[in-house]
């Protein structure tokens, strides 16, 4: 699983037109995964959201410190190892505008 933060989505001053020229990317990113039988299933979040936390269960109104630190989507794909899904990561868009990329196994239900 890929776990996006930050990165475009997170900026405020971005143009329209900027904006719609990033998305492209991820588009054209995403497809050519799906080409390579590798992209199972992905999903962008959005915003305002909120989180719940502690004992007693306080409401704040973001899961996050930091634009930087916001959880913008994730996506769900095959990889032969951790090397090669951190290299599949490598080559996300998200960079561009500087967001980061968290790569984890999934682990299998059925184990």
């Amino acid at each position: 699983m890929l776990i996006f933060r930050g990165g475009a989505v997170s900026q405020h001053d971005l143009s329209p037109s900027d904006l719609q020229a990033h998305v492209e990317k991820w588009h054209r990113w995403s497809d050519a995964l799906a080409r390579q039988g590798r992209r199972t299933t992905g999903t962008a979040l959005g915003a305002p959201g909120a989180a719940v936390r502690g004992r007693d269960r306080v409401v704040t109104d973001g899961p996050y410190a930091e634009s930087k630190d916001l959880v913008t989507g994730s996506m769900l794909f095959e990889a032969d190892s951790l090397e090669d899904a951190v290299d599949v990561a490598r080559t996300c868009p998200t960079y561009e505008f500087g967001g980061s990329v968290e790569v984890r196994p999934v682990q299998d239900p059925r184990t």
